[in-house]
């Protein structure tokens, strides 16, 4: 039976990745420190939906904690890893920038050791988008992606340097994903889509930094996780953009949001985060042509699901500290 890792197992990403590994057959080890970055309730509840497959095993563990991680994966011995553990946050990366090197950066040290000496070969990666804030759009994997603006996308940086490095050094296949603003059931707390399904459906005033007139190239994760799995056949060192290839102004992401609660939402504009971009779109022609890849989910489909998660979910999900 195919075995593979999956790190940060909980997180919105990961959970949706390791769901569609089980599905098509892969026993899946998953670890995940569970921090309290926002609410434990959220990677709990992700956790519950995993729980469900014979073939999932949770190991809590820290991929800080490198002489544990070596040990897990000795005894798990899988042939490939997927690494979507993260500190994530732009925002508060400029709060705490030693906590995103320590995580993102050493902890993929950690992963790229541990598969080294044990001679796994394969390695999927999570990267960002916001590695090429400055550059021509449609962003391209070609594009210089060398002047991060935040402590979250200079460790994300580091983290694919390395990669690189331990390709050479070792002929490790390693995959770099970049993923452009991934939103679902059970998303993060901290992004938008939560947040502003959450203030309209509350009738809670709506927090926009900027005009309004800011896009995203909006992903939704089932695609993401998709594209995450067909990475695993790839072969040297690759980067490849998964995005949704269609950017939304965040006026109309929150007019659709409006449309499919029956509220209108009460705007209060802020002014501009220092560390956000204008745009971002993605170029996503390389991960049509290496994974045959493109996404299948529109984003009134997946705006629809994501508030109907919500709605089943109010209860507790209400309770969530934004």
């Amino acid at each position: 039976m195919r075995k593979v890792l999956v790190t940060g197992a909980a997180g919105f990403i990961g959970a949706r990745t390791a769901e569609v590994l089980l599905e098509k057959g892969w026993k899946v080890l998953g670890v995940d420190n569970l921090n309290d970055y926002y609410d434990v309730r959220l990677k709990k509840h992700r956790l519950t939906g995993l729980k469900k497959f014979s073939r999932f095993k949770f190991i809590k563990v820290d991929i800080e904690d490198l002489p544990t991680l070596k040990s897990i994966f000795r005894k798990f011995r899988p042939q490939a890893v997927i690494n979507l553990a993260a500190r994530a946050g732009v925002r508060y990366s400029l709060e705490n920038p030693f906590v995103y090197m320590s995580t993102n950066a050493v902890g993929t040290l950690n992963i790229l050791e541990a598969c080294k000496e044990l001679s796994i070969r394969k390695i999927v990666t999570a990267s960002t988008s916001a590695l090429y804030a400055g550059q021509k759009m449609p962003f391209k994997e070609t594009s210089a992606a060398n002047d991060p603006i935040s402590p979250y996308a200079a460790s994300k940086k580091s983290a694919e340097l390395l990669c690189n490095t331990y390709h050479r050094l070792y002929g490790l296949d390693i995959t770099v994903l970049r993923y452009f603003t991934v939103y679902g059931p059970a998303g993060r707390p901290d992004m938008s889509p939560f947040r502003f399904i959450r203030w309209i459906a509350e009738g809670r005033p709506v927090q926009v930094f900027g005009s309004g007139k800011q896009s995203r190239d909006f992903t939704y994760v089932d695609d993401i996780a998709a594209g995450t799995v067909k990475a695993l056949r790839l072969k040297g060192f690759q980067v490849v953009n998964l995005g949704g290839n269609k950017p939304c102004k965040l006026s109309h992401f929150i007019a659709l949001i409006e449309k499919k609660l029956g509220k209108k939402a009460r705007i209060n504009y802020l002014p501009t985060h220092k560390t956000d971009v204008n745009a971002t779109w993605a170029d996503i022609s390389k991960a049509r042509r290496l994974l045959g890849w493109k996404p299948s989910i529109g984003l009134g489909q997946g705006l629809s699901r994501t508030i109907e998660w919500y709605r089943q979910n109010r209860s507790w999900a209400s309770k969530i500290k934004l």
